[in-house]
């Protein structure tokens, strides 16, 4: 690390070590250490609050959020997943275990990437390599479980997937009590050889400042390192957590100290500026953050939106925002001042979509294809959405802000703050909103079908057992559900390369309005219509069959 850093990540780290030796406390009941890990968090967003904190640690942790600018309240799902870690941990698959590592540790790591971007060296990842990060964090996590086994197995924690433990009859049994067997030994084995793969991923770190690119490469190699003393401990393993010998570490750091200390001494970071105002620092506490929410302001005419049953409400909305340019063209004005327009617009779906109570909307704002268009549109519509993110009314509302698309040629200052919101909102409960932004539906099946490749090829996963959760897993966002309505303005009936593989059955609604025209009242009416159809998905419609009149006497 750069040594402007250095301060900040050992605060971070401090904070995250403390929970976690909290819930592992043993003198205490389970009730007791997540009330310790919950008066904890009270107690941090009280010394934000008030600038500085009693608690060497937590002090340490106010004073990086003040000088930093960091928002904390993105650790709030990390800490309340360490808090229900007291009540044990079971996970059925890998899936699950994996979403419990995200939400455990990727806020911290993203903390830390927040810092190399307010330094001047930002940790930036490529779109298309978001899988590579999440395995390189999968594989840092399952190399900390297998370390730890002597100090788990005796508390009674065995933090391994089921579907691990079932490929090795009789491993999981033996392992609970402190047995060493071949099961065992073959289960260690696999694990460890399935967290080397996922650590070593070379090409996370391309086109990566040389810097922050060393302190990962490092790390990898650090945990490589540890993975072969896991593999040499045999039956020990069982009985004390094995390290890496001095020299082993030493020859890895020694080199990457000169690598890294010279691309530090060539870039010009940027210190901390002035320690900013305790009051205005976001903390992790869930009272906190749903205090700060406002709800959407209502319709200038006072319209509320009409009552639809629940199970006749659609989970997913997605719009292709059409018609901003013929608007402007109709009305004599310049094309981009359609696109100021459409925004208002936009924020009426937010607005609309909440009162109603939708669960999940996605935009299509700019597709691959619009870089055929002519760089003064282009540019208004990029810088429209940049404003947005930074000024714009949704930013307080309880909207979790996702953006679907790929990174290339877009402004890197509008990569980073949309990245940015993703991290801020990540919390949120309310409307998932999916902005598309360089999105092209051919584009992400064809680079989901290059990561299953890659999947397959790393013997992550078998090629002659691909299925369609296969695929699905490997989207850019995984969790994102069908496409139940898609609606498209401005008069055209097609569905532009937009969302093909989530809207294979959706229902099709097109108006002849141009977007800028339109308001939440128009969304309401396109759900209503929604629920007035019969969805089948392939099925035979059940009709009664008619009644049979009876023969005159």
């Amino acid at each position: 690390m750069p040594a402007v850093l250095r301060p900040a990540c050992w605060a971070l780290w401090a904070a995250a070590s403390v929970l976690d030796d909290l819930v592992d406390q043993r003198d205490a009941e389970q009730a007791e250490r997540e009330a310790r890990v919950e008066a904890w968090t009270q107690a941090l967003q009280r010394d934000l609050a008030a600038g500085a904190s009693a608690d060497p640690v937590r002090h340490a942790l106010v004073d990086t959020a003040l000088r930093w600018r960091l928002d904390l309240s993105s650790l709030q799902g990390a800490m309340t997943s360490t808090r229900d870690d007291a009540r044990g941990r079971r996970f059925a698959d890998w899936s699950e275990w994996r979403a419990w590592c995200t939400e455990e540790i990727t806020p911290w790591v993203d903390q830390v990437r927040h810092l190399f971007e307010q330094a001047g060296a930002p940790m930036t990842l490529r779109l298309d390599r978001q899988q590579d990060y999440e395995q390189f964090i999968d594989g840092a996590q399952l190399t900390d479980i297998l370390t730890d086994l002597s100090a788990d197995l005796p508390q009674g924690d065995l933090l391994l997937p089921q579907e691990a433990l079932d490929a090795f009859p009789g491993a999981a049994y033996d392992l609970r009590q402190g047995h060493w067997s071949p099961a065992t030994a073959a289960l260690i084995a696999e694990l460890t050889d399935l967290a080397r793969r996922w650590v070593t991923r070379p090409a996370m770190t391309k086109g990566m400042h040389p810097g922050a690119a060393t302190v990962l490469d490092t790390a990898a190699c650090l945990l490589r390192a540890q993975l072969d003393t896991v593999d040499a401990a045999g039956p020990a393993l069982l009985k004390r957590a094995p390290r890496p010998s001095l020299t082993a570490r030493t020859r890895i750091l020694a080199p990457a100290r000169l690598r890294s200390g010279l691309a530090w001494s060539l870039t010009p970071l940027t210190p901390p500026g002035p320690r900013r105002s305790a009051m205005t620092v976001s903390g992790p506490s869930p009272a906190a953050q749903s205090t700060a929410l406002r709800p959407p302001p209502p319709h200038p005419d006072g319209a509320h939106p009409p009552q639809i049953a629940a199970d006749q409400l659609p989970t997913h909305v997605a719009i292709i925002m059409d018609g901003n340019g013929r608007w402007a063209a109709q009305r004599g004005l310049p094309r981009p001042e359609g696109h100021r327009a459409g925004t208002a617009a936009a924020h009426e779906m937010v607005y609309g979509a909440l009162e109603i109570g939708l669960r999940h909307l996605t935009l299509y704002a700019f597709s691959t294809e619009n870089w055929k268009r002519d760089t003064e549109e282009i540019t208004t519509i990029l810088e429209a959405i940049r404003r947005d993110l930074d000024e714009g009314p949704i930013r307080d509302l309880d909207v979790r802000q996702r953006w679907s698309g790929h990174p290339d040629k877009l402004p890197e200052e509008l990569v980073q703050a949309l990245l940015r919101e993703e991290r801020r909102t990540r919390n949120r409960t309310g409307l998932t909103l999916t902005v598309c932004i360089n999105y092209g539906g051919r584009d992400e099946i064809t680079r989901t079908a290059a990561a299953l490749a890659q999947a397959a090829h790393a013997g992550d996963i078998d090629p002659h057992l691909i299925g369609q959760d296969d695929f699905a897993r490997h989207l850019l966002h995984p969790d994102m559900p069908d496409v139940d309505l898609l609606w498209r303005t401005g008069n055209e009936q097609r569905t532009s390369n937009f969302l093909p593989w989530h809207a294979a059955y959706a229902e099709l609604h097109f108006t002849s309005g141009y977007w800028p025209d339109v308001d939440r009242r128009d969304l309401w009416q396109a759900i209503t219509e929604y629920s007035r159809r019969q969805r089948r998905h392939g099925a035979a419609l059940l009709v009664s069959p008619p009644a049979v009149p009876s023969r005159p006497i």
